[in-house]
């Protein structure tokens, strides 16, 4: 498939996205959710891709606050409109995801921040979910990930007053994990992806499925579930591996399996 809207490259196990932006109508936004729909499904098929970054071609390209242009319509009539979401095509992969946001992260751009693992920002960023100005609320997993992620008070005032804050506050609040310089920002990111990607790929698989699934379940069965994948590392080369190269002090080669 020829993309329209992402540019993506491959390098030591790491692939790296860039939206090629600006997204600013529905058109895009719906072209952008099917391309990262089939982009996501090649990915999960993909056995030499253990870290993805996902960033931008330019300081728009997440800067995504299309509910004010109306829905896009796929048919005639209101039965025919359609959403396209943007987050639900990375939400689904169990790999490690980094996204490196380069300019501001700003509505549905927002969300598909929101559905990474890892965030860090530039100095000059912001962030936002504005939907509330024009009479909307977050669709595309908004209200759910960002409470889960700083906290139910913070993205009460986020949503609830539609504000936009800059790259320290949302650092303050746990929304990014680190800013840096805009010229800092893609080397920072690639090192950190490729130093995740050095590690034993599934593990780091159960390391985020532990995490993710934990959150929803009480402490006892979180416990559960993690010793249930700690076992389940055990029956896979790659431990192995990983106990040999601690024995001998070299740097361990993970195979995935």
């Amino acid at each position: 498939m020829l993309y329209q809207s992402l540019n993506y490259q491959k390098t030591d196990k790491v692939m790296i996205v860039s939206i090629m932006g600006p997204v600013d109508s529905q058109v895009k936004i719906a072209r952008l959710s099917d391309e990262l729909t089939e982009l996501s499904d090649r990915i999960i098929r993909d056995d030499e891709i253990w870290v993805i970054v996902l960033t931008g071609a330019g300081e728009k390209s997440f800067s995504m606050e299309t509910d004010s242009l109306g829905p896009n319509l796929e048919g005639d009539g209101e039965l025919g409109t359609k959403t396209w979401s943007l987050a639900e095509p990375l939400g689904k992969l169990d790999l490690p995801i980094m996204a490196a946001i380069n300019g501001d992260a700003i509505g549905q751009g927002l969300e598909l921040v929101l559905a990474c693992d890892i965030r860090i920002a530039s100095e000059t960023s912001h962030f936002g979910l504005a939907h509330i100005r024009t009479g909307h609320i977050p669709w595309d997993g908004g209200t759910q990930r960002l409470s889960r992620l700083v906290g139910k008070s913070n993205a009460l005032e986020m949503i609830l007053t539609g504000e936009i804050i800059d790259a320290q506050e949302a650092y303050r609040i746990g929304l990014i994990n680190r800013v840096v310089s805009p010229r800092e920002l893609l080397a920072w990111a690639q090192d950190t992806a490729q130093k995740i990607a050095s590690r034993g790929p599934i593990a780091l698989k159960y390391a985020k499925e532990a995490i993710y699934k934990g959150m929803d379940l009480t402490l006892e069965q979180g416990l559960r579930l993690e010793a249930d994948l700690y076992l389940l590392l055990h029956t896979t080369r790659d431990r192995a591996e990983g106990i040999q190269a601690f024995r001998k002090k070299r740097v361990p080669e993970f195979e995935g399996k």
